[in-house]
């Protein structure tokens, strides 16, 4: 690796220290079925939000409840400490287009419907109320 792009790692490296987030990757669900999720539950306090996952009917909120306690698990690690309630919100969550699997249904008259399983990669930032204040 040459000297430069050594460096720029590094950077990005650092960069990531402060950043406390997790992924999901390769989920069988439709990213918009994930996002009506992702929607219910952006800007909200850690807490409240798993509250709203616990107790949703959505399936794929039992898929993020399960992201956002990995990414409060990420914080917890690097900043070597527990979450005191109220302390952490979800600052971002995006969901993305994943691969998507192209399948074929027979139809009448010899001919032949597609079929598109969709699937979805959710990224999930949480960090403290008092950095968010310094940001803003």
């Amino acid at each position: 690796m040459g000297a430069r792009k050594k460096i720029s790692a590094n950077k990005r490296k650092e960069a990531l220290k402060t950043v406390y987030f997790a992924k999901l990757q390769n989920v069988p669900t439709s990213p918009r079925k994930m996002r009506l999720v992702a929607d219910m539950i952006r800007g909200m306090e850690v807490d409240r939000a798993l509250g709203v996952l616990k107790f949703s009917s959505k399936e794929a909120a039992g898929r993020v409840e399960k992201l956002l306690r990995s990414a409060v698990a990420n914080w917890e690690q690097k900043n070597e400490r527990k979450a005191e309630s109220g302390e952490l919100f979800v600052t971002k969550i995006y969901v993305d287009g994943g691969a998507t699997l192209k399948r074929m249904r027979p139809a009448p008259q010899g001919r032949g419907y597609r079929i598109r399983k969709r699937s979805n990669h959710v990224t999930l930032f949480v960090d403290a109320k008092n950095t968010n204040d310094n940001q803003n």
